[in-house]
């Protein structure tokens, strides 16, 4: 079940972006990366469009909490898994929100390559 109220979704689902950012160890919070996001359901979720290398990411995987906003809201986040069979959707999601900026940049973040590189975002209560 998801913490997020219907608004929250309603309001990060309309921005064309979300700015991330994960935790350090000592709590601070590590610069904000503008990112894609997309709703699928009640979850939101990012991924990594160049790889599991790319730094924003490595750095959410290791901390496994951080920051996001978007749309006037602002959380504080856990970085989950998601479920395996949710894939479909979220790809089908970023071709709706985002086929506009063309089939290039869309294929960056749809597709089995980037599968393991896909965050759920979990409201911190």
């Amino acid at each position: 079940m998801s913490d997020w109220t219907v608004e929250e979704l309603d309001r990060i689902d309309q921005a064309d972006e979300l700015q991330i950012a994960s935790r350090r160890r000592d709590g601070s919070l590590r610069p904000y990366v503008t990112i894609w996001v997309v709703r699928v359901g009640d979850d939101l979720y990012v991924r990594s469009a160049y790889g599991p290398d790319n730094p924003w990411f490595v750095r959410a995987q290791a901390s496994g909490t951080g920051r996001i906003r978007a749309g006037g809201v602002e959380r504080d986040v856990s970085f989950a898994e998601p479920d395996p069979d949710v894939h479909a959707a979220i790809d089908a999601a970023y071709h709706a929100k985002y086929d506009g900026y063309g089939a290039k940049i869309v294929g960056t973040v749809v597709g089995p390559q980037v599968v393991a590189t896909t965050i759920r975002l979990e409201p911190v209560v």
